[in-house]
C-alpha cells in the first residue's frame, strides 16, 4: 500500500488491533504499527501520541458529547434523570461503530494491566466532567458525585453487556434495560 493512501488513522488502528491481537500490546511498537498501515513512524505521531491512543482516542469526544447532553437535559430533571439523559446519549456516539472493532478493543484492554488502568482513568474524567456539570446545574456536591458515579456505573455496564449482546441488539436498548435494573434494585 503506498504511503499516500488515504485515512491513516483507520488503517493505524486496523493495523494496531491486527498487532495487539497477534503480539500483544507489549510485543506491538509503534514502528510496527506504522509499518503495517503503511505509513511511516511519523506520520503515526502525527495521529497519535503513543501506542495507547491507538486504544483511546475519542474519549475526549465522547465526554464531551454526553457533557453536552447533560447540559441541554430539562431544567425540571432530577440529578440522576440528567445524567441517565448524558449516558443515553453515549449511544449516538456509539451508532455506526462497529462492534467488532469495540470487542478486539475490550479484549487488548482486559488482557493489559497498563491499558486497563488508562481505562479507569479515563472513566474518573468521566466522572469528575459529569460532576461538574451537575454542579454547574445548582445541584449539591453530594449528590452530583453520587449521581455521576451511578450514571458512569451504568455506562460501564451497559457497554459490557452490548459487547457480548447479538449485533442486532442497539447499545441504546441495553443502556435503558441497565437503567431500568438500576431503578429496580434501588426502589
Amino acid at each position: 500500500m503506498g504511503r499516500w493512501e488515504p485515512d491513516a488513522a483507520g488503517r493505524l488502528r486496523e493495523a494496531a488491533m491486527a498487532l495487539y491481537a497477534e503480539r500483544g500490546f507489549d510485543g506491538t511498537t509503534v514502528a510496527d504499527i506504522a509499518d503495517a498501515a503503511g505509513v511511516t513512524a511519523r506520520t503515526f505521531f502525527r495521529h497519535f501520541a503513543d501506542k495507547r491512543e491507538v486504544l483511546f482516542a475519542g474519549s475526549e469526544q465522547l465526554e464531551q458529547h454526553m457533557v453536552l447532553a447533560l447540559a441541554e437535559a430539562p431544567t425540571e430533571a432530577t440529578p440522576m434523570e440528567a445524567v441517565a439523559a448524558a449516558v443515553l446519549a453515549s449511544a449516538e456516539f456509539f451508532d455506526g461503530m462497529r462492534r467488532d472493532y469495540s470487542r478486539r478493543r475490550a479484549a487488548v484492554i482486559t488482557a493489559t494491566p497498563e491499558l486497563r488502568e488508562r481505562e479507569l482513568i479515563k472513566m474518573a474524567t468521566l466522572t469528575s466532567s459529569l460532576t461538574k456539570g451537575l454542579l454547574d446545574r445548582g445541584v449539591a456536591p453530594d449528590v452530583a458525585a453520587l449521581a455521576a458515579e451511578t450514571g458512569v456505573a451504568v455506562f460501564r455496564v451497559a457497554f459490557e453487556r452490548w459487547l457480548v449482546e447479538p449485533d442486532s441488539v442497539l447499545i441504546a436498548d441495553v443502556i435503558r434495560s441497565t437503567l431500568k435494573t438500576l431503578s429496580g434494585l434501588t426502589a
